[in-house]
């Protein structure tokens, strides 16, 4: 089951952002519920403590919690989606706007992804997904776009295909610039880890459509 985790950082229509398989379900974090009307789709649930969400009207039935509490808005809306069978989460918004609400939505993706589901983070003109050890990727990609593979760890026997510089078997350190402002070349590009954490970025052309 794909669930949208709508959260409060920046979104832009793209064509990328238009060609992800349409949710079950939809999620909102709190001013996260401002993106339901971009994109077109009605939230199921509307989750947060409601502190970000002046001016923002949608019809939803809500999850109150108070400020002070142990989770972020975002964190509630994941518990949310995974509480109602949700196997796939694409969090849109995740990036723009607060620096540490962007960090942290990236590592929790990362565990996530650890615990079996599968991550996308998205604000349409910049995409995100967490690549661990025994989770390899592969993406349908649009060719010219920019590709990072960020490591959050020391990375060990990192394997990248479908790119400018492709890579086989490599040991990266932590926060190295090796790894970053690839280029994909081909329609699909592939990643996998043999140790480590990190997480593959896309910028893509949002003037152009992908193939």
């Amino acid at each position: 089951m794909i669930a949208w985790i709508l959260v409060g950082g920046r979104l832009i229509l793209s064509p990328l952002l238009g060609m992800l398989p349409r949710p079950d379900l939809v999620i909102a974090a709190d001013g996260g519920a401002r993106h339901a009307a971009l994109l077109g789709v009605p939230v199921d649930t509307w989750v947060g403590d409601f502190d970000s969400s002046e001016g923002v009207h949608i019809s939803a039935p809500r999850e109150v919690h108070p400020t002070a509490k142990n989770a972020t808005d975002a964190e509630l809306a994941v518990q949310a989606a995974r509480s109602r069978g949700a196997t796939e989460l694409v969090v849109l918004g995740a990036f723009g706007g607060r620096f540490d609400h962007a960090l942290a939505l990236a590592l929790g993706a990362a565990r996530l992804t650890g615990e079996g589901l599968r991550v996308t983070l998205t604000s349409g003109d910049e995409w995100g997904w967490p690549l661990l050890p025994g989770s390899p990727l592969s993406l349908a990609l649009p060719p010219g776009a920019t590709l990072s593979v960020l490591a959050l760890t020391e990375l060990r026997a990192l394997t990248l295909r479908g790119v400018r510089w492709p890579l086989t078997g490599a040991n990266v350190p932590l926060g190295s610039g090796w790894t970053v402002s690839n280029e994909v070349q081909e329609e699909r590009v592939t990643a996998e880890l043999g140790a480590g954490l990190a997480l593959l970025t896309l910028l893509p052309d949002t003037e152009e459509e992908p193939r």
